[in-house]
């Protein structure tokens, strides 16, 4: 499906962004991650990518400082000659309820979520416009639509997400290259696994579906918009949550 692309997820070395960077190389494209902190997870990742006959690299990049982020995109094209498709993964979470928020807290997360998300995505537009091809998925959240208690910070820059997507899918359409968001609801990860069983089971009740979401549920979306099949969807927020949204 991806043979000869190249693909970059950033926050790629973990979770989500882990399964999605694996996926798009088990469908031959060259799978290479930003991560940041933990040089054993990026490690972890390489050894997985191996396995599967993968290809791609695990670059130490900070998104939220402009000249890594351009380093780290020229480095990739430098050696892989081209960038097909990028994946805005890398997020954080600070909560606070509002009034307890400090000011450290929100700016922290906006850095990463929103201005994180603007560099890397001004970074890969300039190969992807020589190429007058590309695909960028942003990954927002449910509470971005919904928001949620203690998220004041974190559901604004999901929400800010989606008018980034619409506006630059508007702006680089013309040359070939769309953008998307997904939405994912509550998804079976280390975090949702530490929840206790009440709540947990609160959030189930109000999933149509009656489950968590699973990794693979989010990848496999990311896989088919990165792909040729999804060549006339752009400016969209597609949500992955069971019917939580609804």
């Amino acid at each position: 499906m991806f043979s000869g692309k190249v693909a970059l997820v950033t926050g790629g070395a973990t979770g989500i962004g882990k399964e999605v960077s694996l996926s798009l190389a088990k469908a031959g494209a060259k799978s290479v991650v930003f991560y940041i902190g933990s040089n054993d997870l990026a490690q972890q990742y390489l050894k997985e990518l191996q396995a599967i006959g993968g290809e791609g690299r695990a670059l130490e990049v900070d998104v939220t400082n402009k000249d890594q982020v351009h380093q780290g995109m020229k480095q990739i094209v430098e050696e892989f000659g081209r960038l097909d498709i990028l994946v805005n993964n890398a997020g954080i979470t600070a909560d606070n309820l509002l009034l307890r928020m400090s000011e450290a807290e929100w700016e922290r997360v906006m850095n990463v979520n929103l201005k994180g998300v603007f560099l890397s995505t001004q970074a890969a537009l300039k190969p992807m416009l020589r190429q007058r091809s590309g695909r960028i998925i942003n990954i927002s959240s449910v509470v971005g639509v919904m928001g949620n208690i203690g998220q004041a910070n974190y559901s604004a820059t999901k929400a800010g997400l989606i008018g980034f997507t619409k506006t630059v899918a508007r702006e680089v359409a013309s040359r070939g290259i769309t953008v998307n968001a997904i939405a994912p609801g509550y998804i079976d990860t280390d975090m949702t696994r530490g929840l206790n069983e009440d709540v947990k089971q609160k959030l189930l009740e109000n999933i149509p579906l009656g489950r968590l979401g699973t990794v693979h549920d989010v990848a496999d979306l990311i896989t088919f918009l990165a792909s040729d099949n999804a060549a006339y969807i752009t400016g969209q927020n597609i949500h992955v949550d069971g019917g939580l949204a609804m």
